[in-house]
């Protein structure tokens, strides 16, 4: 046993529980004893005791208690180990050593640690030095603030061969301790060892407990070979054994924020100042086990937000493998995965929390992505192609190696198989009794046609589009099975969640297109308006240049033709395609063609006040959200549902705008 009775007893003799429960509950003074509110649950009236005598604290609210170990290990979700750690930290305690190399090895990482704390401040101040011009204009542009770069302790490496060294020097460092931390290189042809980062923005990466053990540094220059270089593997530091922003993430876990995975450093940084402290990333490599084991000891369901680009889906792929295997009951992955062409620190900076909540609210499970995957292109015109597909199916069950988890995939994805595969007949088929094995033992030569409808191509579209394609059911034998692009396109999964511009947004970019007018007497309100889908920005940026760009006419119906020309001549298609794909009926005539300029200005003043009025309630939302999680007091409670209230409240004044049109003869065209 590590820890020996002796020395747990030194602990609790150093400090007193109330000394280390005070640190987390404000504790007042109840004769022998403490009183304050419980830290496990919200409550008016004090119900936690702490009794210093009895090294004991109790929680009547939730029957709670234990001693100081047990306190550090409930609210700061750690183990055992972890929580002496932190204790004897606390109490000025050296851990014991169970051998005298081990004492020795510990001894050199403290050594370690050392240095690596003497290199992160030096790269700090050289960042705030006039040496650091260069890199505080990237991070700027990067919009990551100065209290940021305090709060991730992030610094600047300087160009010259020996900057570092000669300061480590300086502060009695050897060089040998600095090769042994990762900061020089060095080797049998290197006749006088280097600083291994040079000219570079740097990330300092910490273990758990907060203590830098390697850094991340970033490029300046663009024809760097690396453009982000990572410490080696030190005694301190092995990267697939760790996260980025590892500590602080754990906490937020703890405390119940939601663990995501991003691909970088600047994408956590992103993340976290959007408001998701959970935010982690791995460091240069894909997911590895061990850091895949870190996240399952954090979150139950961690969510792995990815790329929206092929790249992205790969990695996402990568990942769904290295976790199959793995899965045990309750223990799983989500994923989300952002629009195309956009990175989580984009996302951030575009769309602000509520796009990126919008991202993370609609991430899929595993099982949904191993179908997606699985079916993405594939041609099932044949039954030995359909055969294919199941045996690839059965050897991905069959490698979950537990019972529970593994019994319940295959029945999953047996029924995906049956919903996208069915005899035509309507008799036997993939039914769950004929499924062995991760096997399906249907009747050899039974003509097999997927539920769902066809396009007149007689591409598959899937049984969760079957109404929208009700006209063409009866098409079945126009073409082969067909798993496509085009039915995948319809899944989150596959093309990033925020893949549908909302209604509103879309009544406002099809109003400018049709009456360009609109620009000229309110392009300053058309400017500022918050849009939060990234390719609603893109459209109206696109449609503020057309419009300046060619001379004006009184004729409103060619300036509009004029425009969408243009816009297309642009590359703008796919939006304009966007905001027609959200717009599922005519009905609000003022943003039509043909309307007459009162009833157009009557729907765009409606259209631009309700979506003021939509984002000032969204931002008051999460500020009485806040509120209440800082203090559950009666009057914030009240107040989230008074907002939450006039959000219902505005959602039935949506309708309004479609009564207008009066002015364009809509109601006895309509007659």
């Amino acid at each position: 046993m590590r820890f020996t009775p002796q020395f747990l007893d030194e602990l609790r003799a150093r400090l007193p529980v109330s000394e280390v429960v005070g640190r987390r509950v404000k504790l007042k003074k109840a004769g022998r004893e403490y009183k304050g509110l419980s830290p496990f649950q919200q409550e008016k009236t004090p119900s936690f005791t702490v009794n210093d005598q009895k090294q004991f604290y109790h929680d009547f609210s939730t029957g709670k208690h234990g001693n100081i170990f047990d306190f550090v290990m409930e609210t700061e979700g750690v183990s055992f180990p972890e929580a002496v750690e932190r204790l004897a930290s606390m109490a000025g305690l050296a851990l014991p050593a169970a051998t005298p190399d081990a004492a020795r090895h510990e001894q050199r990482r403290k050594t370690l640690h050392d240095v690596m704390e003497l290199a992160t401040k030096f790269f700090a101040d050289t960042l705030a030095s006039r040496n650091g011009a260069k890199a505080r204009g990237y991070l700027a542009d990067r919009a990551i603030a100065p209290s940021t770069q305090l709060q991730f302790r992030i610094g600047y490496a300087p160009g010259e061969r020996f900057a570092l060294k000669e300061f480590l020097g300086g502060q009695g460092i050897p060089v040998e301790d600095m090769v042994e931390a990762g900061l020089l290189v060095s080797g049998d042809d290197i006749l006088v060892p280097y600083d291994r980062f040079r000219d570079r923005v740097m990330f300092p990466i910490t273990d758990h407990r907060g203590r830098v053990i390697a850094f991340g540094g970033r490029a300046l220059e663009k024809d760097v070979a690396a453009k982000y270089l990572n410490s080696p593997e030190t005694p301190l530091f092995h990267k697939g054994d760790n996260l980025y922003n590892l500590g602080a993430a754990r906490q937020a876990a703890h405390d119940g924020k939601p663990l995501i995975v991003v691909e970088g450093y600047v994408d956590v940084i992103a993340m976290v100042t959007a408001g998701f402290a959970g935010s982690v990333a791995p460091l240069g490599t894909a997911l590895t086990e061990n850091q895949l084991a870190l996240l399952w000891k954090m979150a139950d369901e961690p969510i792995l937000c990815f790329d929206g680009d092929r790249a992205g889906q790969k990695a996402a792929w990568r990942a769904a493998d290295l976790a199959l295997p793995h899965l045990k009951p309750g223990k799983s992955l989500r994923f989300a995965l952002l629009p195309e062409g956009q990175d989580p620190d984009d996302l951030a900076r575009s769309g602000g929390r509520a796009a990126i909540e919008e991202v993370i609210s609609a991430a899929r499970g595993l099982a949904d992505l191993i179908w997606s995957r699985e079916i993405e292109g594939g041609s099932y015109a044949t039954p030995e192609r359909r055969a294919a597909l199941e045996a690839r199916i059965g050897e991905l069950t069959g490698g979950i190696r537990d019972e529970v988890v593994r019994r319940y995939y295959r029945q999953d994805l047996a029924e995906r198989l049956q919903q996208t595969f069915a005899p035509q007949s309507g008799r036997g088929g993939y039914g769950r009794s004929n499924f062995r094995g991760g096997q399906f033992a249907g009747e050899s030569g039974r003509r097999f046609a997927p539920r769902g409808s066809f396009s007149a191509g007689g591409r598959f579209a899937g049984p969760n589009v079957r109404s929208a394609n009700a006209a063409t059911s009866q098409s079945l034998n126009r073409g082969p099975y067909q798993a496509t692009s085009p039915q995948l396109a319809l899944s989150p999964i596959m093309r990033g969640q925020r893949s549908a511009i909302s209604r509103r947004e879309a009544l406002i970019l099809q109003s400018l297109i049709n009456h360009p007018w609109l620009l000229h007497d309110h392009l300053e309100e058309i400017a500022a308006l918050e849009l939060a889908h990234p390719e609603a920005h893109k459209l109206r940026a696109g449609i503020i240049a057309a419009y300046a760009d060619y001379c004006h006419t009184d004729d409103p119906v060619a300036e509009a033709a004029r425009l969408l020309a243009s816009l297309k001549k642009s590359d703008y298609t796919k939006q304009i395609q966007m905001v027609e794909r959200a717009l599922t009926t005519k009905n609000v005539w003022g943003a039509q063609p043909g309307a007459a300029a009162e009833d157009v200005l009557s729907t765009w003043r409606q259209l631009v006040a309700l979506h003021r009025k939509a984002h000032a309630l969204l931002r008051e939302k999460k500020d009485a959200e806040l509120a209440l999680g800082e203090e559950a007091s009666e009057l914030n409670l009240a107040w989230l549902r008074d907002v939450k209230a006039r959000m219902a409240e505005m959602d039935g004044t949506e309708a309004l705008i479609e009564g207008f049109g009066e002015s364009s003869g809509r109601f006895q065209r309509s007659m």
